[in-house]
């Protein structure tokens, strides 16, 4: 006759390691899903060479230049990297607070700035989220409901969806080749 405690116990130390696969495995899709690629162009891609005489057009009939959904692209994913792990984030306004002034770079470097600022977010939010010590599950406590897991998918989303506008907005100012 076996213990029933003893039967839980090895239960138990089956599931850990399980649910240790799937938290990894999770974490992995997620990095794989904010750093872009596999069946879509990276930001590394779309952004490489970017012409700067083209940052500040607006192509016939388009809403926004480049530049506009570059620093769309930053601020937002900044204010979600941010509202992620500093309680007193307080949030640009909606919408004006997430969108440039302007359809041009305001200097030759604004662009530069933008797209290092981009890079430094996403790297923050790769590490909140490949850092095991995250429970991507539970609710941000400064939030109404939120989790790091679902402010990951948010920014991966939010990326790709105007990733695709800004690679879209390049080939129809005849800047694209891939």
């Amino acid at each position: 006759m076996t213990n029933p405690s003893n039967g839980d116990l090895n239960r138990q130390e089956k599931e850990v390691p399980h649910a240790m696969e799937k938290d990894a495995a999770l974490r992995e899709h997620l990095l794989d899903l904010l750093n872009g690629g596999s069946a879509h162009a990276t930001m590394q891609d779309v952004l490489e060479d970017f012409p700067a005489e083209i940052r500040g057009e607006r192509f016939k009939g388009a809403p926004y230049s480049p530049w506009e959904l570059l620093e769309h692209m930053r601020i937002a994913q900044w204010d979600i990297l941010e509202f992620s792990r500093d309680p007193n984030h307080i949030s640009p306004e909606f919408p004006g607070g997430y969108w440039p002034k302007s359809p041009k770079p305001p200097d030759a470097k604004a662009w530069d700035r933008s797209v290092h600022g981009f890079r430094q977010d996403l790297e923050a939010m790769c590490a909140l989220v490949a850092d095991e010590g995250t429970d991507l599950y539970a609710r941000i406590p400064h939030g109404d409901g939120q989790t790091i897991l679902r402010e990951a998918l948010l920014t991966a989303d939010h990326n790709a969806y105007h990733l695709g506008q800004l690679l879209l907005l390049r080939r129809m100012l005849g800047a694209w080749n891939g």
